[in-house]
């Protein structure tokens, strides 16, 4: 068989407890490119959905397992929303997809959310024609971190224009399809 047609053989054999969640990835996705927002009632449904579908399905363990992946999910997105880098919906979102996909899944989501993530964002700031913008100010940052810190003295953050930002469910989304493009177990 064609190499081409492998993802698409994958796909048609990908287990089939990754349907639901991907189909909520790509709800999730469609409410936060089309509002800037992931609603509670969306993560919180999700979640106990998961918790629900692993403790009928695999018992006591697959709810612990899904316990795991929602703390799992949590726990990788929070401190990127305590820095200001990503919305609450974001983090809630993959907490509420780690309860479908438990611990493993989840840190594979994570890694190529981030991934595709990092993509976006630079696209983003080259189509909105910031990109250069944002790397000298990042440089200029890096630059009087480490020439101010020694001398005692805080260096300031440069003046940084908020830029408008990126619907991360996106990314969620196109990280959970290649999740079940691979099939992954």
């Amino acid at each position: 068989m064609p190499k081409i047609f492998i993802p698409i053989q994958n796909c048609l054999l990908a287990p089939s407890y990754l349907v639901v969640p991907l189909l909520l990835a790509l709800w999730i996705a469609w409410g936060d490119v089309r509002t800037q927002r992931i609603p509670n009632y969306l993560t919180l449904s999700a979640a106990l959905g998961g918790l629900v579908f692993q403790g009928i399905f695999q018992g006591w363990g697959g709810l612990l397992n899904g316990g795991a992946g929602l703390l799992l999910g949590f726990g990788l997105l929070i401190l990127p929303y305590a820095l200001g880098g990503m919305g609450a919906g974001d983090v809630k979102a993959l907490a509420a997809l780690g309860a479908w996909l438990g611990p493993t899944l989840t840190l594979y989501l994570f890694c190529y959310m981030a991934l595709v993530g990092g993509v976006l964002a630079v696209g983003l700031l080259w189509w909105r024609g910031l990109l250069w913008l944002k790397l000298r100010q990042a440089g200029v940052f890096v630059v009087n971190f480490i020439l101010c810190r020694h001398g005692g003295v805080n260096p300031r953050a440069p003046q940084i224009e908020p830029t408008p930002g990126l619907p991360y469910g996106l990314a969620l989304a196109l990280g959970m399809v290649m999740v079940f493009i691979q099939g992954l177990p």
